[in-house]
């Protein structure tokens, strides 16, 4: 099949090696330059050609959001991820974890893997929103932790928003979690409760990139890295016996330019 995946210039430079996997094996992607030139934009103009090409195409979403049923279809396809950590947890552990921790920007790998965690009430769900150069200066993602209800790309969900409905520009060191909106499903979890969604700020995820990467000698992406470095800041305010699980849901090699711009290495 042929594929054309539209991405947000900003994004096509900042992921650079997935691009030219992706066009290795035979996709067309296509910078979007309109608006922020990330991922509201890259989703903006994927809807615009679909909804033109209806007869001859379909629309494909990463992420748990947009109109129903996409948010299912992905929770469907990431749900594994849930499944398989419950199940190693029993057998490994003889018991489920206190914590389960994932990244969130549009909140597929999160809802994956709350998902098979969500019936089981004394497992706490936390999900880490991109807190970018802090909340009060404005430049974050942080949807779920100081966004408005609104509609974006056909679900209503929590935005980034101006009294008047403008969607807010957004900044992530990350570009996977860059993102003025979040899975509608995620924003039921944190209604009722079942959920809660805490952000950290560029700096701290670097630090954790770091240090997963030296002391365990694994890059992590830089949107899992939201989640380790959130967990990191947790030293001492929970029992020792306490057990957390992670999602790490992603290789950071693709992430090491952005980590250079922002952390040279010494020589």
């Amino acid at each position: 099949m042929d594929t054309k995946i539209f991405m947000g210039s900003i994004d096509v430079e900042r992921q650079s090696l997935n691009v030219h996997k992706m066009k290795l094996l035979g996709a067309e992607v296509i910078p979007v330059s309109g608006g922020t030139c990330t991922l509201k934009d890259a989703i903006n103009d994927a809807l615009r050609y679909w909804t033109s090409h209806v007869e001859d195409t379909f629309y494909l979403f990463g992420t748990a959001g947009g109109p129903h049923p996409y948010p299912t279809i992905v929770k469907h396809f990431q749900s594994p991820i849930g499944a398989e950590a419950r199940q190693q947890c029993l057998n490994q552990l003889g018991k489920l974890p206190d914590m389960v921790v994932a990244c969130v920007g549009g909140g597929s790998n999160a809802i994956g893997i709350f998902n098979g965690f969500i019936p089981d009430k004394t497992v706490q769900l936390v999900g880490v929103e991109g807190g970018g150069k802090g909340i009060p200066t404005g430049h974050h993602c942080a949807t779920l932790c100081v966004g408005t209800v609104g509609v974006l790309h056909g679900a209503r969900t929590y935005l980034l928003q101006d009294e008047n409905g403008q969607i807010h520009e957004t900044e992530c060191i990350s570009a996977g979690l860059d993102y003025p909106g979040v899975g509608p499903e995620h924003s039921y979890l944190k209604d009722i409760g079942r959920a809660r969604y805490v952000n950290v700020s560029d700096e701290q995820v670097l630090d954790a990139f770091f240090q997963l990467t030296r002391l365990e000698g694994i890059l992590p992406a830089l949107e899992s890295a939201h989640a380790l470095a959130w967990v990191s800041e947790q030293k001492g305010k929970y029992p020792r016996e306490t057990v957390v699980v992670v999602n790490l849901s992603g290789r950071g090699d693709k992430d090491i330019g952005i980590v250079e711009q922002h952390r040279p290495l010494n020589k």
